[in-house]
């Protein structure tokens, strides 16, 4: 599963291509798109938070093949001073903060303290991480979860999760898929939690804002909550090896490495028909 290739934020998309460089579909100049002389990576990450008058700003993160960090974009509360960071095997971004998984099961933050989702020092044995808004989730290599950082509406309740093979954090709201192909959730119910209780033979969620989306063995996506601007119209996808959320729009990876996109476009996040990306 192609997990780390694709990522989508508040306003823009970020794919990689199967030589270790970037692309991006946004607005041209605005600062988390300038990632033009990125090399060797192989994994991307997007900042997001939710759609609204005060939001918008973001970065994007890269992970190289050396198990180094680079990332780019707006940097308020040093969500980007990773350039020292080393032995990472796994990175994710949320709003104004950066997270690594390094290869001993450690976790390092960078970025806005005040919710405490950047409260990760003493987790261990973790094997990925994920970013919502103002949380942060960290799987264990036993399939347990933890997290820290605002529980406002209960997406921090997953301390009785078990058998969990990813994770994804949204706004409000934390899903992950289990070991067996179903899909747990916590926090807000607006963002779908309670359609995705059905969902079978899942092998890799996304969460956005307000909506969640998941692939399954077949290759065919799955989306539930707020469709207001048409990032839930994914029924039609075919082959499709990986899937991400923004906030308002969703990115399909298909196995030829051509990438899908549905939802809110308004700043060209959706405008990927041109990639050819690593499958």
């Amino acid at each position: 599963m192609a997990a780390s290739v694709i990522a989508a934020g508040r306003r823009h998309s970020v794919g990689l291509r199967a030589d270790g460089s970037v692309v991006t579909a946004g607005i041209p100049t605005a600062p988390e798109c300038r990632v033009g002389d990125w090399r060797d990576i192989i994994a991307v990450a997007a900042g997001n938070v939710h759609t609204f008058s005060n939001t918008g700003c973001s970065h994007t993160v890269g992970l190289r093949g050396d198990g180094t960090v680079v990332a780019v974009g707006w940097n308020g509360d040093g969500q980007c001073e990773v350039a020292d960071w080393t032995d990472v095997t796994g990175i994710a971004a949320g709003w104004r903060r950066t997270l690594a998984v390094r290869a001993g099961g450690t976790v390092r933050a960078a970025g806005r303290a005040r919710e405490g989702a950047c409260e990760v020092g003493g987790w261990s044995a973790i094997t990925a991480v994920a970013a919502g808004d103002w949380h942060s989730v960290g799987l264990r290599a036993d399939g347990t979860v933890t997290a820290t950082g605002s529980d406002r509406k209960g997406q921090c309740r997953v301390t009785d999760w078990r058998d969990v093979r990813a994770v994804a954090a949204g706004y409000l709201h934390t899903v992950a898929v289990t070991g067996d192909g179903q899909v747990l959730a916590a926090g807000d119910p607006a963002s779908g939690g309670a359609e995705t209780s059905g969902w079978r033979d899942v092998v890799a969620v996304s969460a956005g804002s307000y909506h969640t989306v998941a692939v399954d063995a077949h290759g065919r996506v799955l989306a539930a909550g707020d469709n207001s601007r048409g990032q839930c119209d994914v029924t039609s996808w075919r082959d499709i090896v990986a899937v991400a959320a923004g906030s308002t729009h969703t990115l399909g990876l298909r196995g030829d490495g051509i990438v899908l996109a549905t939802g809110t476009n308004d700043n060209g996040q959706c405008d990927t028909a041109w990639w050819r990306l690593r499958g």
